[in-house]
């Protein structure tokens, strides 16, 4: 118990010290992507958007933040923004492998959802509906 107080506390404190960071410089990528993530394993994407848009004010052509936003765009969903994102970030160095990468990733979770959406399953199952809502 004490160490999962503890835990909690120090991650608490690294968030603090990361938006301190960010206050003193806005273009400190560094600090904004661990951020973004914690926020994330919060869930609270819109805030870990915040956090990107932020930083992509002070710092735009950013790779690691155009591409750090695209995964949160995508993993909320919005697959298109975040292709225009990795696209950007393409056209400022069109060889960057993490981009192409998460362009790749991104278009084949696009038609997954499309192909989902199209062919909606005729049985529920309902063993699996619960588990998904963990």
């Amino acid at each position: 118990m004490r160490e999962r107080i503890s835990h909690a506390l120090g991650r608490d404190a690294d968030e603090q010290q990361l938006r301190d960071a960010l206050k003193q410089q806005p273009d400190n990528v560094g600090a904004a992507i661990p951020l973004a993530r914690t926020l994330l394993a919060r869930r609270s994407p819109d805030e870990a958007l915040e956090v990107l848009d932020s930083v992509l004010l002070a710092a735009p052509g950013n790779l690691r933040a155009l591409n750090a936003k695209g995964v949160v765009l995508d993993q909320q969903g919005h697959h298109r923004e975040a292709q225009a994102l990795y696209r950007q970030g393409l056209a400022i160095e069109p060889a960057n492998p993490m981009l192409r990468n998460n362009l790749k990733l991104s278009l084949v979770l696009e038609g997954k959802t499309q192909t989902e959406n199209a062919n909606p399953p005729a049985v529920v199952d309902r063993r699996n509906a619960l588990v998904r809502s963990r």
